[in-house]
């Protein structure tokens, strides 16, 4: 698939027994299985490699949403060293 080849494979995860079952979801047929020792597990890491960053979209705050607390803790640290001084 050309989308697959540009872009990559975009993977989903699910468990199935004790066994870690993944596809493409773009539907080009490439996919794998890896085998745990328990069923736990595979469940546990299908959830957690079956999370998208977009999942967290507004959750995390963005680089520029975070500078206005970097330039307080800067500030806040300048005024340490000039009073050690």
């Amino acid at each position: 698939m050309l989308t697959c080849r540009l872009l990559g494979h975009r993977y989903g995860f699910h468990a199935e027994g004790h066994v870690l079952v993944w596809q493409c979801e773009r539907g080009c047929g490439d996919g794998g299985a890896k085998e745990y020792s328990s069923a736990a597990d595979a469940q546990k890491f299908a959830a957690a490699f079956d999370r998208r960053d977009t999942d967290d979209l507004g959750r995390r705050a963005p680089l520029l949403g975070l500078f206005p607390l970097r330039l307080w803790r800067w500030a806040r640290e300048r005024e340490r060293r000039r009073q050690q001084d």
